[in-house]
């Protein structure tokens, strides 16, 4: 009897062991996938890049400003942003898989001083093949765009290419610091695959600094500053947006950007709201033969800092481009509109201005003086 009276009591002090041991197990686990938070929030000004940073025309009481003074987002009473990410109808992934291409490994037989093509990889992540020279534009190659490998945005396809497929690059061009723009296990693998310097804003040289890139592979700009690498000439444009990767904000700066040949011009907009800058922009360094803009992640509580697809058309017009290729779309889910309405909005506006765009999939090179005829690829997917 007493034996029989002792084994519930010793199956329960097992049991609280074993549930112990799982906790600390759980915990470990946690642990683990979170060793890289701290490092993938990035660095902080300080130093000589403090200095820099308060010498800019955009940097006052401790933060980097847009041009005109708007709020990143508004307040809408009544409203809840949670409820409607969570609960919201609408169609925020697509229904079957998104169609990818590989590249082919050499870009069409041209006259390489005439060269421009583009290949879109994903959300903002492309390649500009431009005189022949390679510039990367904002990689991001990890599952999610966060500082977690367990939550936060998940991509809706997998990149088209390996980091290691990719050419040999000229330059890593950065637009600003949020998650979905600049990846440290994308940066690592680049570091260790490339030698071609990160050319970034204000600031965003703090957080490649603690990730181990060399000082001589950071080159930091302020708007209107630019740096000449293998021939090409990059300028840092301004743009309406704001930065942080962690609850501190604006501490580095945004910025769209001019990639300049001998013959042929190349824009990207970063993230931005649409904004009197754009006209400025085309009016120096304009005309582009090809516009990249940001047409996705807009909602009416941030309508200063993602522009909706129809700004996007006025302000290619305003840059004076010829060819629109659309970008920070179909990757990500970052607002509450379905995956494929940014691109269904553009190219209705497009045909109503008779403005040229090039709606490519992921991995599928645009050569600009030949573009593919829009397709509604989307559509079949969608």
């Amino acid at each position: 009897m007493r034996g029989s009276a002792e084994r519930p009591d010793q199956d329960r002090r097992l049991g609280r062991r074993l549930g112990g041991l799982a906790g600390v197990a759980a915990l470990a686990g946690l642990a683990w996938v979170a060793r890289d938070i701290p490092l993938a929030l990035g660095g902080r000004l300080v130093g000589r890049r403090a200095e820099r940073a308060a010498r800019s025309p955009q940097f006052r009481d401790g933060t980097f400003h847009n041009v005109a003074g708007v709020r990143s987002t508004l307040a809408e009473p009544g409203r809840n942003l949670a409820w409607e990410l969570l609960f919201g109808k609408q169609k925020r992934r697509p229904g079957s898989p998104v169609p990818l291409l590989r590249p082919t490994g050499t870009p069409p037989e041209v006259d390489p001083a005439r060269e421009l093509n583009i290949v879109w990889y994903g959300h903002a992540s492309a390649l500009v093949e431009i005189e022949g020279r390679r510039v990367l534009l904002d990689p991001v190659w990890s599952e999610r765009c966060s500082p977690s490998a367990l939550v936060g945005p998940r991509r809706l396809h997998e990149p088209p290419v390996r980091l290691d497929e990719l050419p040999p690059l000229d330059a890593i061009l950065i637009s600003h610091d949020h998650y979905d723009h600049l990846d440290l296990p994308t940066v690592r693998a680049l570091l260790d695959g490339q030698s071609a310097p990160f050319v970034v804003p204000l600031g965003v040289g703090a957080h490649l600094d603690r990730w181990g890139v060399p000082e001589e592979r950071i080159v930091e700009l302020d708007w209107s500053e630019s740096h000449r690498v293998a021939g090409l000439e990059l300028i840092a444009t301004a743009a309406q947006h704001f930065s942080g990767r962690g609850l501190r904000r604006d501490g580095t700066l945004w910025s769209s950007w001019v990639i300049a040949g001998a013959h042929r011009k190349v824009f990207y907009t970063g993230d931005s709201g649409y904004f009197a800058g754009y006209s400025a922009i085309g009016a120096e360094h304009g005309p582009f033969d090809v516009t990249l803009m940001q047409i996705g992640a807009y909602d009416r509580a941030w309508p200063s800092i993602h522009m909706y697809p129809e700004e996007a058309v006025t302000a290619h017009l305003d840059l004076r481009g010829a060819l629109l290729v659309p970008v920070h779309w179909a990757t990500f889910n970052l607002a509450l509109h379905d995956w494929a309405e940014p691109v269904d909005r553009l190219w209705a506006e497009a045909k109503a201005r008779d403005v040229r765009i090039a709606v490519p999939r992921p991995g599928e090179r645009v050569v600009v003086d030949d573009p593919p005829a829009v397709d509604g690829w989307w559509q079949s997917v969608a």
